[in-house]
């Protein structure tokens, strides 16, 4: 009996001991900045399609990843779950909550910032971190329906994509909330150079056109809340009307969420960790032509 409680103990130690090891092992991942980053090993999320954001598919044109994204953030937004993640300052200012209603609300992210695919099957925090290496906040930017149109056909001035235009096409934006079609066979109407990296001020419109927000029509004069990442709201690659927007709005803002963890608050709250039939393919949002 004794030399079992002898053996029974030695296993229990070992057991312990290895319980130990497992709990102080974090799965880390290198960021796009080079910053070491601690993720959350014990999410866990199961699709039941491809995601595309791999070889430049989210620059090209819609994705299935895009349509993903984009429902997590304005999904952020419209739910409320917004509301706990606005910095002190807002708070005080009296910015707690979205100035505008769901029909109102609509999310845009840059294809360039969707870098991997998500392979059918289980996966994990380390895989959505490879999709978005970056370490983006979430962001409201409120602007005219005007200032909307002109942030799309800014985005899109790279399509048709080319092996030429990829650099340009990491602007184009995959969307949540609205439809919008890119007439290709027109050319872009290039204004001011912008940035250093290629990107042009949109002198007119022409090239795109918004076709419905929310299943109602297109109001220039509405104003909408934009949902995107902190680089834009700040003016990366094209985006100089969400900064403009953004400075002229004092309720815009940038929360304190990480967009990765926006995305599994999704995927855990809304789709409870499937993602299925609905992102087989891409939804048909956005059309090129």
């Amino acid at each position: 009996m004794k030399i079992f409680q002898k053996a029974f103990s030695l296993i229990l130690a070992l057991c312990l001991l290895c319980g130990l090891s497992v709990t102080a092992t974090a799965v880390t991942f290198t960021d796009a900045h080079g910053n070491t980053i601690e993720l959350d090993d014990s999410l866990e999320a199961y699709t039941d399609a491809v995601l595309y954001g791999a070889e430049d598919a989210a620059r090209k044109g819609e994705t299935n990843l895009g349509d993903l994204w984009t429902d997590a953030l304005r999904w952020f937004a419209v739910s409320g779950t917004i509301n706990e993640y606005f910095e002190e300052d807002d708070v005080t200012a009296g910015n707690t909550g979205l100035a505008v209603d769901a029909d109102h609300t609509v999310a845009l992210w840059n294809g360039g910032n969707l870098r991997a695919d998500i392979a059918e099957g289980k996966f994990g925090a380390e895989q959505l971190a490879e999709v978005l290496p970056y370490p983006n906040k979430a962001a409201v930017v409120y602007m005219t329906g005007a200032q909307l149109l002109e942030a799309l056909e800014a985005a899109s001035q790279g399509l048709p994509y080319t092996g030429d235009t990829a650099a340009v096409c990491a602007s184009f934006m995959q969307v949540s909330g609205l439809r919008y079609t890119v007439d290709t066979s027109k050319a872009f109407d290039q204004g001011e150079a912008y940035g250093d990296k290629g990107w042009y001020k949109a002198a007119s419109l022409g090239r795109v056109t918004i076709d419905e927000v929310n299943g109602q029509p297109f109001d220039a004069e509405a104003t909408y809340a934009v949902l995107t990442s902190n680089a834009n709201f700040n003016g990366m690659d094209s985006s100089y009307v969400f900064a403009a927007a953004a400075e002229a709005n004092e309720k815009s803002t940038v929360t304190t969420a990480a967009v990765r963890d926006v995305v599994w608050m999704y995927i855990a709250k809304e789709l409870n960790n499937r993602i299925g039939e609905a992102y087989a393919g891409a939804q048909g949002r956005i059309i090129i032509k």
